[in-house]
């Protein structure tokens, strides 16, 4: 059989869409994805805009954001990489912490009240491959289960059940997720087929809006290549509910020169003022995985680092006021993740290695402004295992996004993410709202959960206070791992104890960490001889 026979008679057309909008070609995803069904033909009636933000290879979070309540214990364990206390950016009302000097577009961002900074985001069983710790981010599940949805995906399929049966139609005529910059993830995979499509540059994107195909080799292999763009341009259905979302917008706010990021979110703005129903939209900056020369040896404000940050906070501070010239602020939020962390103390190549628990942002004129969660303990003597514990689970993220983003009921968020997660004050949930919600904020300094002794050999006593209802107590090692829950289960309000028996644990710095709603409280333990 020649080739061209054998395509026409097994590439689906839909599959494909080549078009390129600003230099980003453009593929369908199948729409039998859960995540993509939800948001063709929604339950939940919203006009509402998730953007994130992928930075890919494991980014420094204590670069990042970096503490300066405890400057001296972070500068200690990174000196040729620690950022000198005089360059941090300093935060509106906010001593605590500060940004990296690269990262003035996420300053004003705060300044401004756009920005909220979710600290030690992490999981209880950290793993240090990209590619594993990816899916996990991607599917929403735990590091010991291996899922093949998104968590993405699975929302879309609690809202379109039938998909892609039936659309796209006159309620949902347009994708559910749009992927910008790569083949469309494991994020917005459902249960059956993937919910969105991808836009793999800016090129793409541009070429579709001016009925370009992208080159092709100028072989034999490039002239099917050819042919199957041509047929699924031809015959897919969304291409130009594109093409006529992205015209309609004539003017955008401004974007910063050569920054691929810069150029993905302004697509998105593009699409989201056009008038595109989809819910759901991913970026993606790579280059974060910095083992080497994460920095000038001479100035450690500048180098490979700083240039990441910086044209992150650049392109977000320009997507967010974009939005806000556009008319659409209020309509979308964004988050960024990186797959994990770094480790607390850096090595002798002048870089960072794979680690746990990293700060994350949330922007956007909806979400609650501020800083999450508390500096991470760092010991006054750390080494090369030495992992940031985590505060939050980033599934936490997640299901307060779903929750009170798009409005997701809570049994729904069970089917989506396996489980009940911490509920946490990150972003505007008025649209959802049926009843007053708790303030998670805790009286500065206040003391949820102790320990005596401290230091102690054999075993310690735990005091926590609760509010009442559910309330967690994990035991975290210096990898960042979960080793031991001594409470999990509901409580009346009041103050408790358990015991913790170390047993054969070396000694070391171990962490307690509470959890009661949506509140968060981590401290510091050493066992010692």
């Amino acid at each position: 059989m020649k080739r061209r026979t054998f395509l026409k008679n097994s590439v689906p057309a839909a599959a494909i869409l080549p078009a390129v909008v600003d230099g980003y070609s453009i593929k369908a995803f199948n729409s039998n994805s859960p995540l993509m069904q939800a948001l063709m033909d929604p339950v939940i009636d919203t006009d509402h805009v998730l953007v994130i933000v992928q930075l890919s290879g494991g980014n420094d979070g204590l670069n990042m954001v970096i503490p300066i309540s405890t400057y001296s214990n972070y500068y200690n364990a990174r000196t040729n990489v620690a950022i000198a206390q005089s360059s941090i950016l300093p935060l509106t009302n906010y001593s605590l912490s500060g940004l990296h000097p690269a990262m003035t577009g996420l300053q004003s961002l705060y300044n401004e009240g756009k920005l909220n900074i979710v600290q030690a985001v992490g999981y209880p069983a950290p793993n240090f491959s990209h590619f594993r710790a990816t899916d996990i981010w991607m599917s929403g599940s735990s590091s010991t289960d291996v899922v093949n949805s998104g968590w993405g995906g699975r929302y879309l399929n609690t809202e379109y059940p039938n998909f892609p049966i039936g659309y796209p139609n006159s309620t949902m005529p347009d994708p559910l997720a749009v992927q910008i910059g790569s083949i469309t993830s494991l994020t917005l995979q459902g249960p059956s087929v993937n919910m969105g499509m991808s836009i793999t540059n800016p090129t793409s994107f541009y070429n579709l809006l001016n009925n370009v195909l992208d080159p092709a080799p100028n072989n034999q292999m490039g002239d099917e290549l050819t042919y199957v763009r041509t047929v699924a341009s031809q015959t897919n259905l969304y291409a130009t509910r594109i093409k006529n979302a992205a015209n309609s917008v004539t003017a955008q706010n401004p974007y910063p020169p050569n920054n691929s990021l810069g150029e993905q979110l302004k697509i998105v703005a593009r699409l989201v003022k056009g008038g595109l129903k989809t819910r759901i939209y991913m970026v993606n900056y790579s280059g974060f995985d910095t083992h080497s020369l994460q920095v000038n040896a001479t100035d450690t404000t500048i180098g490979t680092h700083a240039n990441l940050l910086k044209n992150v906070s650049d392109a977000i501070k320009a997507f967010v006021d974009d939005c806000q010239y556009l008319g659409v602020q209020d309509r979308v939020i964004g988050m960024t993740f990186s797959e994990f962390g770094r480790r607390i103390k850096s090595n002798s190549s002048g870089g960072t290695d794979h680690g746990a628990a990293a700060p994350l942002f949330l922007f956007g004129k909806q979400v609650i402004p501020g800083v999450t969660g508390t500096n991470p303990a760092i010991p006054v003597n750390t080494t090369v295992n030495d992992n940031i514990p985590f505060q939050y689970d980033f599934r936490s993220i997640y299901a307060s996004i779903l929750e009170k983003w798009f409005c997701v009921s809570t049994s729904t968020l069970q089917t989506i993410l396996f489980q009940n997660f911490q509920s946490l004050n990150i972003c505007n949930d008025a649209a959802c709202r049926t009843t007053g919600i708790n303030d998670p904020n805790q009286v500065a300094g206040e003391e949820l959960i102790t320990n005596s002794p401290n230091p102690f050999t054999a075993g310690t006593k735990i005091k926590f206070r609760t509010k009442g209802g559910h309330t967690l107590i994990q035991i975290i090692d210096m990898l960042g791992r979960v080793i031991s829950t001594p409470v999990d289960r509901e409580f009346t309000a009041g103050t408790y104890t358990t015991d913790f028996e170390s047993g054969p644990l070396p000694n070391g710095v171990y962490y307690a960490r509470l959890q009661n709603g949506p509140i968060q409280q981590v401290r510091p333990m050493l066992k010692v001889r």
